[in-house]
């Protein structure tokens, strides 16, 4: 029987046939793609044509195209709709595959035509496109061990192949303690919880076979029942099982896994001669060394730290006026911000979340790229799908057809926890053009009979993974290995973090966010207070993300942590952390930095690409108009379509006419005059 995902793929824009792919299908597949893949290296390596960039770079970047499709499907499947068949397979070839590129990548035949060309680059006549891809393929071979001698290069090959190992376990465990843990609630146990909630939950427990209602650790319900629930015991036995992901003990228990790791990552960057992996990991970033991002995060975090504290006080203030004989907890603040909030700002999430349906989000989101970039999208109701829950749409411009678009927005048992974007295809026009099909995932709460209804934060999620969809969408380059979001890790950020911008404009708002009973648009009153509380609760958002920032980047600069746990402590003491805030991802189940490697040292990034996203969009302010068309044709011609085809700060110059100012970055944190210098 022909295994569909080697087949020749018949559905319309050449869709994966999810249909009749099994668990069965995909080992053979990798089988045949690796061995396909190898081959095609093979012949580059012993070609006996003197090295050109024809023979050698683009020849390479066609190599894997066999074993590239197997593997997006393989891998964004297993993320977003996993079995114990998947995770299985997983366990098997993540290390197959790190083995496979390690050895590519220290490859002494392939490296000396690659160093070859690079060292004859001036007599090379190459486009800046191509030069550019040279630059990147020689930098990776080097700092994937290829200068090393046979002893070393063996070495980092282990290592890669371990550190893969280590990242499948990694994810898989904190999905099972995801998966394990819920909390049953009766009728008296639903106190302060709104409608919306109270659907979410008896949807969540339906889901799982039961009667009545279920909070579960998806961030969609244990959030908003933290922000809700006037039971304190059940808040603080949801906010326990919320921060010991990874860390409760037993089989899935992280730290062991994260001290390995971290060795491992520590022996990798001493073979390439760095100080640190943090020094390794930043070297071809914007920033470039892990000081430059400490010292951004450490610009932000005293005054961060100052606006929370005001902040708790405010909060404990209000839990002595209702005469509360209890300080302030981390399982207290979004419950107590809450009704601040509403006090403050007349705003609360019930009020809000009956204008904010999830379809009108995704309308909003088409709309905003249809009015700055000339895009539509058109339902694809018959188009394969991973799972019954996802859309699809062909993304258009004019006639002409740009992607495909797939959103797949609810929770589930088999979804890893968090939002994400990625592609089953990527764009490129190597040998003839090809378009991509991007994928953006989220966990929002199934409505189930009524419509789902999402925060304002929710919202944003939804724009954020959006604006990485349209990174990739509107890619316009040659080769595979600069397409869309390709980019360096703390640039990657800037076209997500700038798109949730619209969703606050009043022309946005007041087209989309309509009540989900009446019709009507969310009223001028509303969105001025949404607006005017962005910085509402900002020193506690600030604290939460700076302090993982910092951790990462303490856990890849030290000389040893065989303590994770408490090597966390230690750093979170020395920060001053306050006790009633956690960090957004405390390491034990902090998958950016453990479940793969491109957040390793890199969580900083967020706030590094933030800096840009604030004065890029302060573009469109100075240009009268939040949908300015020559803004916007400067952001799609030089940032978005780019891929990695420049040099990240040469692209940003190049769409604003200067480097980012920090400026608007503070303001938008609420954090101007609190000690900062712009």
């Amino acid at each position: 029987m022909t295994n569909p995902l080697l087949a020749d793929w018949t559905a319309p824009f050449a869709l994966p046939p999810f249909a009749d792919i099994a668990p069965e299908h995909y080992l053979p597949a990798f089988e045949e793609g690796l061995a396909q893949a190898q081959g095609a290296l093979d012949a580059i390596a012993t070609n006996p044509a003197a090295p050109d960039f024809a023979n050698t770079i683009a020849a390479m970047e066609r190599s894997s195209r066999r074993l590239d499709r197997v593997a997006a499907v393989f891998f964004s499947i297993n993320s977003a709709h996993s079995s114990p068949q998947t995770e299985a397979i997983q366990t098997e070839i993540a290390p197959r595959l790190a083995r496979h590129a390690a050895r590519t990548l220290t490859d002494p035949r392939l490296f000396a035509r690659v160093a070859a060309l690079a060292a004859a680059r001036e007599t090379l006549a190459l486009t800046a496109e191509q030069d550019r891809v040279l630059t990147l393929t020689h930098r990776r071979f080097v700092r994937a061990g290829a200068a090393l001698d046979a002893a070393g290069r063996a070495r980092m090959g282990a290592i890669m192949e371990r550190l893969a190992s280590l990242g499948a376990r990694f994810a898989q465990n904190v999905l099972a303690d995801e998966r394990a843990w819920s909390m049953d609630l009766g009728p008296d146990d639903l106190g302060g919880l709104p409608d919306f909630l109270r659907d979410s939950a008896a949807q969540a427990a339906k889901a799982r076979g039961r009667e009545g209602w279920t909070i579960t650790l998806s961030r969609s319900l244990v959030e908003p029942f933290l922000m809700f629930s006037t039971r304190r015991d059940l808040r603080e036995q949801a906010w326990r099982a919320w921060i010991a992901r990874g860390e409760t003990g037993g089989d899935t228990d992280n730290r062991a896994i994260i001290a390995e790791t971290l060795a491992l990552r520590r022996e990798r960057a001493a073979l390439l001669g760095y100080p640190s992996y943090a020094a390794y990991k930043l070297a071809p970033e914007m920033a470039g060394t892990p000081q430059a991002a400490r010292a951004l995060l450490e610009q932000v975090w005293a005054p961060a730290r100052a606006l929370a504290a005001a902040e708790a006080e405010r909060l404990r203030a209000l839990i002595r006026e209702e005469g509360a004989n209890h300080d302030l907890a981390a399982w207290d603040w979004r419950f107590y911000a809450e009704k601040l909030r509403l006090a403050e700002h007349d705003l609360s999430e019930a009020a809000t979340k009956p204008y904010l349906a999830l379809d009108r989000m995704i309308e909003a989101a088409f709309d905003v790229a249809g009015r700055l970039f000339g895009l539509s999208f058109h339902p694809l109701p018959d188009a394969p799908r991973h799972h019954p829950d996802v859309r699809a749409w062909e993304v258009k411009r004019g006639a002409a057809h740009v992607g495909v678009f797939y959103g797949d927005y609810f929770a589930r048992p088999s979804k890893r926890s968090g939002a994400w974007s990625g592609s089953l295809r990527a764009q490129e026009n190597l040998d003839a053009p090809v378009r991509p099909v991007v994928v953006n995932v989220m966990n929002f709460a199934d409505g189930g009979a009524g419509p789902s209804l999402l925060t304002i934060d929710d919202a944003r999620t939804l724009f954020h993974e959006f604006g990485h969809a349209l990174h990739a969408l509107l890619s316009d380059v040659t080769y595979p290995s600069i397409s869309g979001t390709n980019v360096a890790r703390d640039f990657v950020e800037l076209p997500s973090q700038l798109f949730e911008h619209w969703l606050d404009t009043p022309e946005v708002l007041s087209r989309h966010a309509r009540h989900i009973e009446t019709g009507a648009p969310m009223p001028p009153e509303m969105i001025a207070r949404l607006r005017g509380a962005r910085t509402f609760n900002q020193g506690f958002a600030t604290v939460e993300y700076v302090a993982s920032a910092l951790v990462d980047l303490a856990l890849h600069e030290a000389d040893a942590v065989d303590d994770p746990a408490a090597f966390e402590a230690a750093t979170l003491a020395a920060l001053d952390m306050p006790p009633e805030i956690s960090m957004r991802h405390r390491s034990a189940h902090f998958q950016h930095v453990f479940a793969g490697e491109g957040y390793a040292s890199g969580y900083y990034s967020y706030l590094w690409s933030e800096v840009m996203d604030a004065d890029a969009f302060a573009a469109f302010d100075e240009a009268g108009d939040p949908f300015d068309a020559d803004t916007a044709r400067r952001l799609e011609t030089h940032i978005l379509s780019a891929g990695g085809r420049q040099d990240p700060q040469a692209a940003y110059i190049a769409f604003r006419g200067r480097a980012p100012e920090v400026g608007a970055m503070l303001a938008g944190r609420g954090l101007e005059g609190l000690g900062l210098k712009g």
